[in-house]
Order: C-alpha cells, then sequence, then structure tokens
C-alpha cells in the first residue's frame, strides 16, 4: 500500500550502549512512534541517545489487544519501530503477532539488524556453528523440562537455551543425565556488560562450577550445548529418542528391550549407550 507506513524491526543493546547501531537510532530517531516492551526500561535507553518519541506499551499480555491500533497506524501512513527490552526483537520476545499482522495487511516490514544474545553466545561457544538449533527458554517445570529435554536429546545441531539465574543449576542438573555428562557446552553470562564471563567444558564440569559459585548463578545467561554425535555402535537419533522415553518409566534393561523391539536397533548397543553416558 503506497500509503501506508513501514514497520522497523529494531535490534537494541544486549548490554553495551555501545552496540546501538547509527542506523538503529536514525531510525529510531525518525519514525512517527517506538513500540516498546516496558516503556521506563526502554525510556531510559532512548533517552541516553536523546531520542523522544512517543512510546507505545506491547508485551505478552497485551500483544493481541494493542495490534489493531497499531496497524491503523500503519495503514494511516505513520512508521512505528518495534524494539524489546534487549537484543533482536521476537527472539524469545513479543512481536511475532504484529509481524504477521502488518504482512497480511500488505504493510513493509524493514530488519534494523543488531545485537542477539543467542547469536553472541554461539560466535564465542567454540562449538559447530554451521547448524544450531534454538529452543529459548525451557519450561518451567521440573517434569515439563526434563520431557523436552529428552525430546530433544538426538538432535545433532548445536543447542541454543536461554535460562533464569535461579533455574540453571537445576537445568544442567537434567541435562547431566539426560545428554551425557560428558557433552561439551559453553555457558555465557552477562554477555557485553562489566561482569561477562563465558565458561566452557562438560555439562557436568559446568554444573561443577555452577554449584560452586554463586557469581555463575547471576545475570542473564545462554546455554550453548553441543548437538548429539552419532553413536559408533550404529543407534540413531530416532532409537535413542525411544530410548529415552522408555527410560522415564522403565528400568535399563527393559527399555533397551523394548527399543529394539519397536525400532530393530540392537538391545546390546542400546544398554551399552547408556552405560556410557554414566
Amino acid at each position: 500500500m503506497s500509503n501506508a507506513g513501514k514497520l522497523y524491526v529494531v535490534a537494541t543493546p544486549i548490554g553495551n550502549l555501545g552496540d546501538l547501531s547509527p542506523r538503529a537510532q536514525q531510525t529510531l530517531g525518525e519514525v512517527d512512534h517506538i513500540a516498546v516492551e516496558d516503556t521506563r526500561h526502554s525510556g531510559q535507553l532512548l533517552t541516553r541517545f536523546g531520542i523522544n518519541k512517543p512510546l507505545i506499551s506491547i508485551h505478552e499480555h497485551n500483544e493481541r489487544e494493542r495490534t489493531g491500533g497499531l496497524i491503523e497506524r500503519l495503514l494511516a501512513g505513520e512508521s512505528i519501530a518495534l524494539i524489546s527490552d534487549a537484543g533482536t526483537p521476537l527472539i524469545s520476545d513479543p512481536g511475532f503477532i504484529l509481524v504477521r499482522a502488518a504482512r497480511e495487511a500488505g504493510i513493509a516490514v524493514s530488519p534494523i539488524p543488531g545485537p542477539s544474545a543467542a547469536i553472541a553466545a554461539l560466535s564465542v561457544a567454540g562449538l559447530p556453528s554451521d547448524r544450531f538449533f534454538f529452543e529459548g527458554f525451557l519450561p518451567h517445570k521440573k517434569g515439563a523440562r526434563q520431557k523436552r529435554l529428552h525430546e530433544i536429546a538426538g538432535e545433532t545441531a548445536t543447542l541454543i537455551f536461554y535460562e533464569s539465574p535461579h533455574r540453571i543449576d537445576g537445568t544442567l542438573e537434567d541435562m547431566v543425565p539426560i545428554f551425557g555428562k560428558d557433552r561439551q557446552a559453553s555457558l555465557a553470562r552477562e554477555l557485553t556488560k562489566l561482569h561477562e564471563t563465558i565458561l566452557t567444558g562438560s555439562l557436568e564440569q559446568l554444573l561443577q562450577r555452577v554449584s560452586e559459585d554463586a557469581n555463575q548463578r547471576r545475570g542473564e545467561i545462554v546455554l550453548v550445548v553441543a548437538g548429539h554425535q552419532p553413536d559408533v555402535l550404529g543407534i540413531s537419533p530416532e532409537d535413542e529418542r525411544v530410548l529415552n522415553i522408555l527410560l522415564k518409566e522403565l528400568p535399563l534393561k527393559k527399555a533397551a528391550k523394548l527399543t529394539s523391539e519397536i525400532t530393530g536397533a540392537s538391545r546390546n548397543e542400546l544398554y551399552q549407550l547408556v552405560l556410557g553416558r554414566q
């Protein structure tokens, strides 16, 4: 639509204010309105850069009800920038509903790229980066979290998780038996900030560091975990996925026997696979 405005999806710093690009600053200074998660939080950032624009709150609890009004503004010719509290919008943050509605209405949507905690953590993890699987936040409850970890245990791409400081030890405790204690990983904490810390090692080693050092349970955390390496015994990711599901309910011998009957994999090799994790 020629008379419609444009929606800009603008990445903002995840910590270091120097990471707000000149193009992002220019865009934020030129639009008619800025849609933000938290007006107070984003207001402070914008003030630091001398940007004074009307702010519209849009977060996970009101995105559906606010989207209609924003689309009306865009169709009327206004330009709007969408930002999150930190990093690239829509990555474990609100915005999908608005962007989809804008696309459906024929409104141009333009990305203003910049910081992303997930990509920043992957870039320094020392793990394969040609293929990666972004999981975001795992379920809060232990049972649901373990179920999800079992479901992705056979994924061969590098895994990226966001985790809160008060759950990181519990998540690592769950990952050790499900992924295997020797699975390599990186824990990136407070990226680009004063107390930035990047730990690497096996999941077991990271769990020990987090358990012993309370500082590693503070701030914003990205956990990058190596993907599953197909076992030399010939166990496929699907064989292992079935085995992991059955292990939640059955003893090892019974789980291996039933997995073998379901998938055709060697019962002994399945048994040895689990022993090798311990």
